[in-house]
């Protein structure tokens, strides 16, 4: 009977060593997958925090350049018109394709005396370019031609 009760006690400690490995091989194999997820693409501008509350309405092309830096693109209107484009993408697991989570066009528009008159922050909102300051969607005229193309365009 002893014999039996070691070869019985053998069989435990093997098992319990095979679950230990098991357990090991999951864990080591979960903390390698967890590396493959949450990838997030910012492409174009970046918007400085608190950067469009320092431009105020009347404030002077110069001003707006300190503040926001450099335009993406830059339209001639009835005065000019500075356009600060963003992308921002994610993929939820490495090897996927990126899905576009938000698309920006931030605009100000100055009168032929370069200052500002106005401030527009474009998005899509429901499939529809939607100004966020305002809270308005476009409904017709020259902005909503010019800013559908730079939306086409920066959806791929």
């Amino acid at each position: 009977m002893t014999l039996f009760a070691k070869n019985g006690s053998c069989a435990r400690k093997a098992r319990g060593k095979a679950g230990w490995r098991i357990a090991a091989a999951a864990a080591l194999i979960a903390a390698a997958l967890s590396g493959c997820t949450g990838e997030q693409f910012q492409k174009g501008y970046i918007l400085p925090p608190g950067a469009l509350e320092q431009i105020p309405i009347g404030a002077s092309q110069d001003q707006v350049l300190i503040v926001m830096g450099t335009p993406s693109t830059v339209a001639t209107l009835d005065g000019e018109v500075f356009y600060y484009i963003s992308q921002r993408s994610e993929r939820k697991v490495a090897f996927l394709n990126q899905q576009v989570v938000d698309q920006r066009v931030i605009a100000i528009y100055f009168d032929k005396k370069r200052t500002v008159r106005r401030l527009a922050n474009y998005g899509l909102q429901d499939g529809k370019i939607f100004d966020f300051i305002s809270r308005t969607t476009p409904t017709s005229g020259q902005e909503l031609s010019y800013l559908t193309p730079i939306f086409k365009l920066l959806s791929f």
